[in-house]
């Protein structure tokens, strides 16, 4: 199935390095990674693996010290700050664990604020872009409320709607759960699942096996390498 899916994120030899006062820290070494179109990706491992620096790496916050990285067919592992930014915006959607919503501004606020980046884009289109996102995580009725009026799991819902309204090419979700109870958790992967079978493309950093089980491909890494995929994964879960 996998070797008809068009590939969307191609990283290859991908190496990221740290200078700290003469001291090296290698976070990645010779990762290799293909995330295909459609496809729902968790990457997992322990603390200082290095899988929130390749998420990093793949929603361009950071680049990598050598290796090739293409998205949508493109080379970005070089490009400059203000081409990475113009990339972000268009084609990544990003949901942190911390929701990162703004507080002194309305969840519609909140959910408009990176369309109105875009270039040539009206007012009505936002309009619409925004209600149909807080329309798919179930929160156009709190589109006047503000992030304090929230539970964790509705802020988290907010945050999927944000990401969600600028059409990416990829969602990138950093523990997504990290800061809600077992319940809120659950909901926030139901709806992940339920975006993924709608046709969406996500990579999701998660440290609770429970959680990358929801994925169809799991990704381990152990000291800045791959060490497992797919299948091969739950021995090594089951080792831990």
């Amino acid at each position: 199935m996998m070797e008809t899916r068009q590939s969307l994120i191609e990283i290859e030899g991908l190496t990221k390095v740290f200078y700290t006062d003469e001291i090296e820290t290698h976070a990645l070494s010779g990762i290799h990674l293909t995330i295909a179109k459609g496809e729902y990706v968790a990457m997992s491992g322990p603390s200082g693996c290095g899988k929130s620096t390749l998420l990093s790496i793949i929603g361009l916050l950071d680049t990598p010290t050598n290796g090739k990285y293409l998205l949508n067919g493109h080379a970005v592992e070089n490009l400059n700050f203000a081409q990475r930014s113009r990339i972000r915006n268009q084609e990544i959607g990003f949901i942190f664990q911390s929701f990162n919503l703004i507080g002194d501004l309305t969840v519609y606020e909140n959910v408009e604020l990176p369309l109105t980046y875009r270039t040539g884009m009206s007012s009505t289109e936002r309009k619409r872009r925004v209600q149909e996102s807080l329309e798919r995580v179930s929160m156009a009725h709190r589109m006047k409320h503000y992030p304090s009026q929230l539970s964790g799991g509705q802020q988290q819902r907010v945050a999927v709607a944000r990401a969600l309204a600028g059409s990416p090419s990829i969602l990138l979700a950093d523990e997504p759960t990290g800061n809600l109870d077992s319940r809120n958790g659950e909901a926030v992967m139901e709806l992940l699942q339920n975006l993924h079978r709608d046709g969406a493309t996500i990579c999701m950093v998660t440290h609770d096996p429970r959680f990358a089980r929801h994925a169809e491909r799991n990704v381990h890494l152990f000291d800045g390498k791959v060490v497992a995929e797919g299948d091969a994964l739950e021995s090594v879960l089951e080792a831990r």
